[in-house]
């Protein structure tokens, strides 16, 4: 039972890092869109151009509202599965940007500046759990292997009791 159980817990990370890396990536595309609204803002796009950055800065900010959630429920759930040891992920930093992001804001220059280093930050922080996806991935085959070869091993003992 303990295995299955553990491979219950290895599923509910993998789904809680898909999460976070989906979230994380639709904040990536919208950092990317505000950015090109950005610099057409920075070259004289108006009043226009502002509005459509600042749409996609907003649709940023919800993208990384809802990223932060599924990190914190990722957390967890590698708590469940023992690989906290090895977790580097500055998930502190992560969950910080963002209020500087939205409250520094002083011309058009560095708000694009400030885009540009979040976008950088989402990438960062989807290749961390990337990453960590990755890991449990392969404890999950290796935990799959274990378990063929012990039921394997039971048929053998039946078999030959």
């Amino acid at each position: 039972m303990e295995r299955k159980s553990r491979q219950q817990e290895i599923n509910e990370a993998l789904m809680a890092a898909d999460m976070a890396s989906m979230s994380l990536q639709k904040a990536e595309e919208q950092l990317q869109k505000a950015s090109s609204w950005g610099i057409w803002d920075m070259l004289g796009g108006g009043f226009f151009s502002t509005m459509f950055k600042h749409n996609r800065m907003d649709e940023a900010q919800a993208a990384m509202n809802e990223a932060r959630g599924h990190l914190r429920r990722l957390k967890k759930e590698l708590l469940d599965v023992n690989l906290t040891g090895d977790l580097k992920m500055d998930v502190g930093s992560f969950l910080t940007f963002a209020d500087y992001f939205f409250d520094d804001v002083f011309s058009s220059w560095a708000v694009l500046d400030c885009i540009r280093n979040t976008a950088q930050q989402a990438a960062s922080a989807r290749q961390k759990v990337l990453q960590i996806q990755d890991r449990l991935s392969a404890a999950r085959a290796q935990l799959e292997q274990e378990t063929a070869a012990l039921d394997q091993q039971h048929r053998t003992l039946v078999l030959e009791g």
